[in-house]
């Protein structure tokens, strides 16, 4: 199948995050490395995949977060806007939007920040968990 990447060029469609990165520019290949090695860190257990055509990871087989590259820029997607909302203090010096933080290749998301996204939307799904199991 061949589809239009984030990166603008038509592509096989990836299926896995090393084959969407393969597309990616240098610059934004290294970083969105770093980050998925940050984001490996902080939840060891979380499942790689690729959904909604871009690089993710599952926790507990629910969405944890999701990453690309763009024509302009990268943006790290938490899957949540109370996350995000949480931690507006912490990222004023990135544009954001109600689900995604936008940053450059030169201005990396903090590793410290991006770990405390990733445990802030862990606990997210665990008390989501929690509160179906309570129900059923």
């Amino acid at each position: 199948m061949i589809v239009m990447t984030p990166m603008g060029s038509a592509k096989s469609k990836p299926r896995t995050i090393d084959e969407y990165l393969k597309n990616a520019e240098d610059d934004q290949r290294r970083v969105l490395n770093k980050l998925r090695q940050t984001i490996r860190a902080a939840a060891p257990e979380a499942q790689e995949c690729i959904s909604y055509g871009i690089p993710a990871f599952r926790h507990n087989r629910r969405s944890l977060v999701f990453f690309g590259a763009w024509a302009s820029h990268c943006a790290f997607y938490p899957g949540s806007a109370a996350t995000l909302k949480n931690f507006r203090n912490e990222l004023r010096n990135f544009q954001t939007s109600k689900g995604a933080i936008r940053f450059s290749p030169d201005k990396p998301l903090p590793v410290a920040l991006v770990k405390k996204l990733v445990k802030t939307r862990i606990a997210e799904n665990n008390d989501r968990a929690n509160k179906k199991r309570r129900k059923s």
